[in-house]
């Protein structure tokens, strides 16, 4: 007689492939529902607080439709026509320009250098970390009061510093260009802070092994912050630089309670705010916040595919 050989597989101790196979896609289909069933919420959460409201923006962009009225005339492209080929589009996009560049460059600059002092053995140095800090994490509302009282040309407090000096204080409130620069400068001063702290974490997990050989090889302090520690940091450089221009170019608080009606800190936030709300223009205003939404995004994709180039990554 021939004996029947089990077929492969079948041997006692071992599973079938076919149940093998079953308890695979089953393993592999509940862990697609549970990936689903975190990531609905959120999912849901983005597309109804975020893209919708931003597909009806740039619909509302599209109607000629004043703040308050039932009704609105489609007018196509009519409301980018009428900023860019308006009296007031130069200026908006200059001013914006500006406040962008100065608020970003300040801050950036200015949280290096700080978190390089901060970096240092130093006495209170917990508490100056600390100071440094405080500011950002304040009501923009109550710094821009608290400052206002400070620029005031009559009875500020650093008019009073001016004309213990023998100058006089200037009408910084009468002047565009000076409120831009006193926006700029407490703009900078409420968020360096921000800087300051994600450069020193950034400047601790420098290596010291590669100080330390630098220091051997005859780096002097410059040259080992320029040609080791600020390539190392290049990472920390290119988060900052892209999350302080979005920050930047969305500023609005500080900008509305120094300067209400917008006298030298006309932005594109603020623009937006001023055409819907005291100009009842909303579907003008629509069209400016779209501008703005562009702009943020090119800016995002020219940081994400050109400058993230030069970054070295550890």
């Amino acid at each position: 007689m021939e004996a029947t050989l089990p077929e492969s597989g079948a041997v006692s101790g071992a599973p079938p492939r076919t149940r093998v196979a079953r308890r695979t896609r089953s393993r592999s289909a509940r862990d697609a529902w549970v990936f689903v069933a975190c990531v609905a919420p959120n999912v849901a959460l983005i597309i109804a607080f975020i893209y919708r409201p931003l597909i009806s923006n740039i619909y509302y962009s599209t109607l000629n439709w004043s703040l308050g009225d039932r009704y609105a005339t489609r007018v196509g492209f009519g409301n980018y026509v009428q900023f860019f080929t308006g009296s007031d589009a130069g200026t908006i996009l200059g001013t914006t320009a500006i406040f962008t560049i100065a608020t970003v460059g300040g801050s950036m600059i200015i949280g290096l250098a700080l978190s390089l002092v901060l970096n240092q053995r130093l006495i209170g140095r917990g508490f100056a970390r600390a100071t440094v800090f405080a500011p950002y994490v304040l009501s923009g509302v109550g710094i821009g009061l608290v400052w206002t009282f400070i620029f005031d040309p009559t009875t500020g407090a650093l008019s009073d510093i001016l004309r213990g000096l023998g100058l006089s204080a200037p009408n910084w409130f009468g002047n565009p260009h000076l409120t831009l620069l006193m926006v700029i400068i407490v703009y900078v001063w409420k968020n360096l802070g921000y800087c300051a702290v994600i450069y020193l974490a950034a400047l601790q997990a420098v290596p010291v092994d590669v100080l330390e050989a630098a220091s051997i090889d005859g780096a002097g302090a410059w040259n080992r912050f320029w040609r080791v520690t600020l390539p190392l940091i290049s990472p920390t450089t290119f988060f900052l630089l892209l999350t302080t221009i979005l920050s930047s170019l969305q500023a609005f608080d500080l900008l509305y309670i120094i300067s209400p009606q917008g006298y030298g800190t006309n932005t594109l936030m603020f623009a937006t705010y001023y055409q819907a709300f005291q100009a009842s223009q909303a579907g003008y205003s629509a069209a400016i916040s779209t501008i703005l939404f562009a702009i943020l995004l090119i800016m995002t994709v020219i940081q994400m595919v050109l400058i993230e180039r030069r970054v070295h990554y550890r």
